[in-house]
């Protein structure tokens, strides 16, 4: 569709729309597989979460958490609890989990909030990752290495250092933890021969190793939650009645004067680049490596990059209206609130609250939350690397675009292809 919205400089054509020529090809048999992996715990440490725990269809396949809470948590969503006694967590997951949607597409090639995984040859085998040469052969995309680590991450699904003997190997080489969870998959009497049946190269179940694992989530993943059916979907496919007259005109400002579309370009709707945006911090974060604060540094956490300090990837937006809180850290409830946030930072965080944060309780870690507003130094480093300009909008074009962003919203999100399994317990 080569329609252009004319009069400012910077106006931005509308994307074409989706097809399934933007899709990698996965495998339904596998992605069968990977549908019954992602709601198991069988591929965490203590076999006590699953992937679902933090990417459930129930919350937009997030968990409705401005920060999760991992392994030892009980529960599902914003009901999540820290756990008790010895099991309890350590430390909430650092940043806010994002949504699933349309990881399969061709285009992509970075992931998560600071880019620390995309395609490259750095290592010689297509990734550059957090297991750098160790990564496992075979993966068939960039979203099969993405299923890899948060297996390998503590506070996410491996647990803590003696718990078991995942997080054990781990400790040692990031690597080493994979097959002993391979192993759990392939000797079990319902993964095993499904395996052997499903893979060209599997001919015994001891042929299956962690690369078929992760293979299989991705397979389901990009199946299960491919969206490319929402009403600005069929608007770009040539039906001009799909969007109200607000929705339009919240469109018109999303690729005109709102400059939304600088950066939430393309049919995917960004431009898998990084920006620094002045977000209010809290929680842990994630730091580069021996950086004794808690805070989180974005980009430069793995490039080791000054110019990359507090910069964040940009998320993609089918579907971003199921999947708040929003930002990487998940600090505003709502669309609104994250739509004036980008159009004035500086306002926005000199106003922000902390009830805003969506945090489950955990008394044993409240008092290091927000530790990171008593650093003042810190604080007005991260005020000062804004990398957008503010935007003067009326609140009612800032309703006209949140009516817009509910246009990206899916018809088909609530009949995907294999759902949420009837055995599956939170």
């Amino acid at each position: 569709m080569g329609l252009l919205f004319c009069g400012a400089a910077w106006a931005q054509e509308l994307p074409a729309p989706l097809t399934d020529d933007d899709f990698l090809f996965f495998d339904r048999e596998q992605a069968a597989i990977g549908h019954q992996l992602f709601y198991d715990p069988i591929l965490s440490g203590n076999r006590n979460i699953s992937c679902a725990h933090c990417h459930h269809p129930d919350f937009g396949t997030s968990d409705g958490l401005s920060l999760g809470i991992g392994e030892g948590g009980q529960g599902l969503g914003p009901d999540r609890t820290p756990g008790t006694g010895a099991d309890r967590i350590r430390k909430r997951i650092p940043r806010n989990a994002p949504g699933l949607w349309n990881l399969g597409a061709r285009d992509i090639h970075t992931m998560f909030h600071d880019g620390r995984l995309s395609l490259s040859d750095v290592y010689g085998n297509g990734f550059n990752s957090p297991a750098q040469e160790w990564l496992p052969e075979g993966l068939n995309s960039l979203l099969a290495a993405q299923a890899l680590f948060p297996m390998t991450a503590q506070f996410e699904m491996a647990g803590n250092v003696a718990e078991n003997e995942v997080t054990g190997a781990v400790h040692d080489r990031i690597d080493k933890g994979w097959p002993i969870i391979a192993k759990r998959v392939r000797t079990d009497p319902k993964y095993g021969p499904a395996m052997v049946a499903a893979f060209d190269d599997v001919d015994s179940t001891e042929d299956i190793t962690i690369t078929h694992v992760a293979n299989a989530l991705a397979a389901f993943m990009a199946i299960e939650w491919r969206s490319t059916d929402s009403p600005f979907d069929q608007y770009l496919a040539g039906d001009e009645t799909a969007l109200t007259p607000d929705q339009k005109a919240g469109m018109r400002l999303f690729y005109g004067n709102a400059r939304c579309a600088t950066c939430h370009s393309g049919p995917l709707l960004s431009d898998q680049k990084f920006h620094a945006l002045a977000l209010p911090p809290f929680g842990p974060g994630r730091t580069r490596q021996w950086d004794a604060y808690a805070r989180d540094v974005g980009r430069m956490g793995e490039s080791d990059r000054l110019e990359d300090a507090y910069r964040f990837r940009t998320p993609m937006l089918r579907n971003v209206a199921l999947t708040a809180p929003y930002g990487h850290n998940g600090a505003f409830p709502d669309l609104e609130g994250i739509i004036r946030h980008h159009l004035n930072p500086a306002t926005s965080l000199s106003r922000w609250t902390t009830d805003q944060a969506a945090l489950p309780k955990v008394p044993w870690l409240e008092q290091a939350d927000f530790i990171v507003w008593q650093d003042r130094f810190e604080m007005a480093r991260q005020r000062a690397k804004v990398d957008i300009t503010p935007v003067d909008l009326s609140d009612g074009e800032i309703a006209q675009l949140v009516a817009f962003l509910h246009t990206l919203t899916g018809t088909s999100v609530e009949t995907p292809p294999f759902g949420v399994p009837a055995g599956f317990k939170p």
